[in-house]
């Protein structure tokens, strides 16, 4: 009896704490006093905003707050959008030094059957300190080989990886010869004749596909006809061959990104760019592709001098003003917290500022197919929401307050911990 009544107990507290955490699920929050920054439309001077059940209930300048609100008082702030980074490793990666903790990609040459979300490691200890410089969202990606596999896209809180998980699969990822490079790699540089026969083998692979399709359709529909033995690369190549899953091509050089372009329209598939530190040289192509451009790492150096140093840089504005539509990734774990500031130098170097910040915000959700949810402040949409001191993309600026899904985030880290720690010393 004392059992059976002690597992009740434990149920009852068990329903209690569920309640209690449905009931703040449920928390109507009002941000008010914060000069918005929606980043679609005009910013809103001393704005009110309405959080309900983790969406944006109501967004203004006279907006009548509920007597039942919790009032988060932002005078002086600014608020903006959660940002997005749009290709990196967070969670798949954790001591570059220590292989161990390295989860970013598998053995073999050809592997579109592996998933970047289930080597997802909600504790990463990268995953908050991102979260506390104003990044809510992120793409994390596969690396290695010549298809390395699919990508999800994440909210950077969660007990689980099927708490984070957003949409996946997002993206399948090739790093295409003769300049392809995953996240956190080095460009390759093989040679031309290697380049034009890993093109031909994935041109094989897409056909391969198609064709296994066709088999499977027709074994389908006849008796007769044998269904082919199951393949598991080409089973999870077809969403790519049907056009259903987009592709980001990882390429770097001008010469590479004109054979992905011939590919991508030979073959007849969605693609998306990565990388690119050399489409300055052929924006216009790139534009007249209708593909949008993640940028790589402007941590970078140029790969020839005779472009200038500042060449990477520059990069950005150039294909900005061609009309390419472009979104910043940190490509990295470690250093995914400081995704503003690639948008930053890219705005030092010749980026129109506001085109920097929908770089990090609204133009990820666009090139995702996720803008009618996230990407900028609007009514009805969820609320991924930062409250900084200033202008996000400066160094200086601090982040005050993180809504992701409308709750408010811890900022702690292991930064903040090590801050106390020898702040105690010094005393």
């Amino acid at each position: 009896m004392k059992k059976t009544g002690c597992v009740w107990t434990a149920i009852c507290l068990l329903c209690l704490a569920l309640g209690i955490r449905s009931e703040q699920s449920h928390e109507l929050i009002a941000i008010k006093g914060a000069t918005i920054i929606p980043v679609v439309g005009k910013d809103i001077p001393e704005g009110v905003i309405l959080i309900r059940n983790g969406h944006i209930s109501d967004i203004g300048a006279s907006i009548d707050i509920p007597e039942n609100a919790k009032v988060i008082d932002a005078k002086g702030l600014f608020a903006y959008p959660g940002m997005i980074d749009s290709c990196c490793t967070l969670g798949l990666s954790e001591i570059g030094a220590v292989r161990a903790t390295q989860d970013s990609r598998e053995t073999g040459n050809i592997n579109p059957q592996v998933s970047s979300v289930e080597a997802l490691r909600p504790d990463s200890m990268h995953i908050p300190i991102s979260r506390s410089n104003g990044i809510t969202m992120a793409l994390i990606a596969p690396a290695g080989g010549l298809i390395s596999g699919r990508s999800g896209l994440i909210r950077l809180v969660g007990w689980t990886p099927d708490e984070m998980i957003v949409k996946n699969p997002m993206l399948m990822h090739i790093q295409l010869p003769g300049g392809g490079r995953a996240p956190g790699e080095r460009a390759d540089a093989t040679a031309p004749e290697q380049d034009s026969k890993k093109i031909q083998e994935l041109k094989e692979l897409f056909h391969k596909a198609r064709y296994y399709q066709k088999r499977k359709g027709a074994a389908e529909k006849d008796a007769i006809i044998t269904s082919p033995d199951f393949d598991e690369q080409l089973e999870f190549l077809l969403p790519v061959v049907n056009g259903e899953l987009p592709v980001m091509i990882s390429v770097y050089t001008a010469a590479g990104i004109l054979d992905a372009i011939k590919l991508a329209k030979e073959e007849k598939i969605k693609f998306v760019f990565y990388g690119v530190n050399e489409g300055w040289k052929v924006a216009n192509e790139i534009k007249e592709s209708g593909s949008p451009v993640v940028l790589g790492s402007l941590y970078g150096m140029p790969s020839k001098w005779d472009d200038g140093y500042d060449a990477i840089y520059r990069n950005p504005s150039v294909l900005s003003q061609a009309g390419v539509k472009i979104a910043f990734s940190s490509s990295d774990a470690a250093l995914a917290k400081d995704l503003p500031y690639h948008a930053a130098k890219a705005a030092a170097f010749g980026l129109d500022k506001r085109e920097a910040l929908k770089g990090v915000t609204i133009y990820p959700a666009e090139i995702f197919g996720m803008a009618d949810m996230y990407g900028s402040l609007e009514k009805g949409k969820v609320a991924n929401i930062v409250l900084a001191d200033g202008d996000i993309l400066e160094m200086r600026t601090n982040i005050k307050h993180v809504f992701i899904d409308g709750q408010e985030m811890d900022l702690s880290s292991v930064y903040t911990e090590l801050l106390e720690k020898f702040k105690k010393r010094a005393k």
